[in-house]
């Protein structure tokens, strides 16, 4: 799995940070999300999952394989 962020469509609510914290931070300046990894192991691919399915801007961006 590749995660991409659109960062334009991000309107820095968090979720993602709450659910996924060791894949997802924010921006101190804007909130917007920033990744800390674009390919997460087996093991957190579950809560980026959820992350990308509550994400209220639609703004996280899943690539399988």
């Amino acid at each position: 799995m590749r995660i991409e962020i659109d960062e334009p469509k991000c309107v820095a609510s968090g979720q993602c940070v709450m659910i996924a914290p060791e894949v997802f931070d924010q921006r101190e300046a804007d909130g917007i999300a920033v990744l800390l990894q674009n390919r997460p192991g087996v093991e957190l691919q579950d809560a980026v999952r959820e992350s990308a399915a509550v994400c209220p801007a639609a703004a996280i961006r899943l690539v399988e394989g």
